[in-house]
């Protein structure tokens, strides 16, 4: 098996580690990582949020991307004898504004080598909001909004579904983004319907399949205690791998000492019969 983190960040996220992007992929190496995807998250349209402090935070200012794609060439360039380093980025679906997205992949798509495509917001009546920022805003701007964690859940995963849409159109490989990631707040939300997530996950099989689009095995809700599981189910994997879809685990490391972790564990499920 390639042992490949196919999630990462670097000192260009500005709710991470300013660490540079040496000492995660000196941390890979020294693991005995073999690939390493780096897929930074990209600017956001101005406004996208209405909180100006959080939004600084989302995404890298627009101007950066360019100095990004050069110092991501230089690392793999640097370390080639050592891994295999892939350029890529962490897409967000931007519900109504794919243009945005479309001009940034038509700007960058002669460096880009793959991407992530997340749903990380949600519409609700004055804005969009993070499904992943606090249990606190979740539930006043979004839980409010849509009245019922079984309303919420199944337009987060009607998003997915659009995401999974956009991501077979792109001209590089790219994978559906910690598919779970509605259940970052599990525990402190009101319970959830896990016959409305199989039932959500299945339907996501075949247009995962039809899109040519994989999946991030994504570890980082093992390290966050309001959820302490993680984003993608052991079931939801080995159907994946019985079918022949792409997947890939992803630390999602935002410092370099969360690289590799959690990797024993997805080892295990994709090589068990």
């Amino acid at each position: 098996m390639l042992k490949w983190d196919g999630h990462t960040h670097t000192q260009f996220c500005y709710h991470g580690s300013d660490a540079p992007i040496e000492q995660y992929v000196e941390r890979a190496i020294a693991l005995g990582f073999q690939r390493y995807s780096v897929t930074e998250h990209p600017s956001l349209p101005i406004g996208w949020v209405n909180d100006r402090k959080l939004f600084d935070e989302l995404g890298m200012p627009e101007h950066e991307l360019e100095q990004y794609f050069q110092y991501v060439m230089n690392i793999k360039k640097k370390y080639e004898k050592e891994i295999e380093i892939v350029i890529g980025l962490e897409l967000d679906y931007l519900h109504g504004r794919q243009d945005y997205t479309d001009q940034l992949v038509a700007k960058w798509g002669h460096v880009l080598e793959e991407v992530i495509y997340s749903v990380h917001y949600l519409p609700a009546a004055d804005g969009n909001y993070c499904v992943d920022f606090t249990s606190d805003d979740l539930k006043q701007n979004l839980l409010a909004y849509y009245g019922s964690m079984e309303k919420l859940v199944d337009v987060y995963f009607d998003h997915i579904e659009l995401t999974i849409q956009q991501a077979g159109k792109l001209p590089m490989n790219a994978r559906i983004g910690h598919i779970n990631l509605i259940r970052k707040f599990q525990k402190q939300l009101p319970p959830l319907n896990e016959a409305q997530f199989q039932a959500r996950l299945e339907r996501l099989l075949p247009l995962l399949q039809t899109n040519g689009v994989g999946v991030d095995v994504n570890v980082a809700g093992f390290r966050v205690t309001s959820c302490e599981q993680e984003y993608v189910p052991e079931w939801f994997i080995k159907k994946c791998v019985q079918l022949d879809l792409p997947v890939v685990y992803g630390s999602d490391a935002h410092k370099p000492e969360q690289v590799g972790l959690f990797w024993d564990w997805y080892e295990q499920i994709v090589s068990s019969k």
